[in-house]
């Protein structure tokens, strides 16, 4: 039964955040936490945590083993947007999007 760990309004775009999760996709959570650890983006860091509440979740809601448990799902979604406003030449003004994303992180069991 997989297990799901989310993160909401991470202030990072999603498109951002996909280029990480691709890298973890199919992983075993040892590994993925091994190579989240040595990117230097913060949000690696934000994923990171991600990872490691969704194999607690695993161990400690479904009593699955840790050393089994492998990242089958990683995706990132859009979450809230500010807009907020620049000043530009001749008295107008450009409106600037800071995205937010979900980020949702699913560990199952390896099947043998």
């Amino acid at each position: 039964m997989a297990v799901i760990a989310r993160i909401k309004n991470l202030g990072v775009s999603p498109l951002k955040a996909r280029k990480i999760l691709d890298v973890i996709r199919g992983e075993a959570v040892d590994r993925a936490l091994v190579i989240l650890q040595f990117m230097p983006s913060p949000t690696a860091h934000a994923i990171a945590k991600a990872v490691k509440s969704a194999a607690a979740n695993a161990e400690n809601n479904n009593f699955m083993a840790p050393r089994d448990l492998h990242v089958v799902g990683a995706y990132a979604d859009d979450g809230m947007r500010l807009r907020r406003f620049r000043p530009r030449a001749r008295g107008r003004a450009d409106r600037i999007i800071k995205r937010h994303s979900h980020v949702t992180i699913v560990v199952d069991e390896k099947e043998n």
